[in-house]
């Protein structure tokens, strides 16, 4: 065997994954067939619970002092404003509130953590073909070498080889016709402090600050519907309609680090694993930009899917565990597919009915501040619960499957720590000494044992701060025999 796990895919979901099965001690190699890492911005935000997830492997560095804190969207109808939405820390104890960064930057730190665990990706390694069997995975890179793999996670998008190679179903639909994209400075008085968009009736325009003196600008335009422009006809169209949609003097475009032009597609894999090979990120799910939900629940993907391979490849549980990856996420998957889909029609609406629903009904309903909470929790993914998946259970909150907190907590010998700091790699016995050696006995080393600085149940938090169970070392043993069988 050359390797346990085969990752096709350097993207932040792979490189994600590879760090924490790394941290799990098992070993990986990531191969992209890319001739090296990407430059430009691709995905831009970063909410709570994918600094969360950056935290936990380790990863999150500076990039929360990098990044911008654009927390206002700021909707236009010509000069007039229409609604404002703020956007801010949910106060639900994150290790970083939403940052507006690039994929490149995000992508620059995971691989710098992933040296540091030893690892590296290989590019020019595409996929070509895979075999799979009872025991592993026979990969063919497009170079000629053959890698034996114990398992094979494709994380390589929306065009996935790996996923067509395993014969998984992508269906979905078309929900808009094109958008333009462009990185760029502009000669503006605009204020950095926000996302601001503007209704009008050729298409919306929303332009968004990025870090150093970038902006982000997204449109819908239907000019390219049947053609492939170039980055330059993308921008040129940029530089001409951002003055006519946005009605601001004397704004212009200087110059592009970046353009494209994509369509919103909405689509989910029939299925998360066969057999030895298994999806995350882009290549399960596919949805609208809006929101920021694609690399934040591709993240999340890549925590819960490490720990349960981790503890299958050592032999620690039976591969039925894996079965429960597919069960906790796919439901996730299905509602932001739902909610970015429904954010995009209502952006893009041209009927006199959609416009006045967005303009006469959601634009005040929005300018509510519990409503205005509610959309950063939502956005967030904090709220994300497995309490009605396989691993979950009942009872008083909170409940198995539900995400803990990053709580103040002690090691044994009475040093200050944070929950998810200990988590990197490991699960926690919040509880007694009886309960931390139950735990140990069924998962080896890689269990800590913490006191929290305030009163909370005896519990088993798994290694990406979701409750396992409650309860003394009987209810923990009966968790572990259930879910690790």
């Amino acid at each position: 065997m050359d390797t346990e796990v085969l990752i096709v895919g350097a993207g932040p979901v792979g490189l994600a994954l590879a760090c924490a099965l790394l941290q799990h001690g098992v070993s990986v190699r990531v191969v992209d067939q890319a001739q090296g890492p990407a430059t430009t911005s691709r995905a831009n935000f970063v909410h709570a619970r994918g600094s969360e997830v950056l935290d936990r492997l380790d990863a999150l560095g500076g990039l929360p002092e990098e990044s911008v804190r654009a927390m206002t969207i700021t909707t236009y109808a010509g000069d007039r404003p229409m609604m404002r939405v703020r956007f801010g820390d949910p106060g639900l104890r994150t290790a970083a509130p939403p940052m507006v960064i690039s994929q490149a930057r995000v992508e620059a730190r995971l691989r710098d953590r992933l040296a540091e665990l030893g690892g590296r990706p290989e590019w020019n390694a595409g996929l070509v073909a895979a075999d799979q069997d009872g025991s592993g995975v026979t990969a063919v890179l497009g170079d000629g070498r053959t890698v034996r793999a114990g398992w094979l996670v494709g994380c390589d998008g929306t065009g996935s080889t790996v996923r067509k190679l395993a014969g998984i179903g992508f269906p979905g639909v078309k929900v808009s016709e094109r958008f333009l994209l462009v990185d760029a400075r502009l000669d503006t008085t605009l204020d950095r402090s926000g996302t601001s968009g503007w209704v009008h009736p050729d298409g919306m325009i929303g332009l968004m600050p990025m870090p150093g003196d970038q902006w982000r600008l997204l449109a819908y335009d239907a000019t390219f519907r049947d053609e492939k422009p170039g980055e330059e006809q993308i921008v040129e169209r940029m530089r001409r309609i951002l003055p006519e949609r946005t009605g601001l003097p004397g704004i212009r475009l200087l110059d592009a680090t970046w353009g494209s032009l994509f369509s919103v597609h909405r689509r989910l894999a029939d299925t998360y694993r066969r057999g030895r090979i298994l999806l995350a990120g882009d290549s399960a799910h596919v949805h609208a930009p809006f929101g920021g939900q694609g690399m934040l629940t591709g993240l999340g993907d890549a925590e819960n899917l490490a720990w349960k391979l981790a503890l299958v490849v050592g032999g620690g549980a039976g591969e039925r565990l894996l079965d429960t990856y597919e069960a906790e996420r796919r439901p996730l998957a299905t509602q932001v597919l739902r909610g970015s889909t429904a954010v995009t029609k209502l952006n893009i609406a041209a009927s006199p009915a959609g416009r006045f629903l967005r303009d006469r009904i959601m634009v005040p309903v929005f300018g509510l501040s519990w409503l205005q909470r509610w959309a950063t929790y939502t956005t967030s993914q904090l709220w994300v619960s497995y309490r009605r998946g396989p691993l979950g259970g009942r009872g008083g909150r909170p409940r198995p499957g539900d995400r803990i907190p990053d709580v103040a907590c002690e090691r044994p010998d009475g040093t200050p720590t944070r929950l998810h700091a200990e988590l990197r790699g490991h699960w926690a016995v919040l509880g007694g000494h009886d309960l931390f050696e139950t735990a140990r006995r069924r998962l080896g080393e890689r269990v800590v044992h913490l006191r929290p600085a305030s009163p909370l149940p005896d519990m088993l938090v798994r290694p990406d701060a979701h409750l396992a169970c409650k309860g003394g070392p009987a209810e923990i043993t009966r968790w572990l025999d259930g879910a690790l069988a």
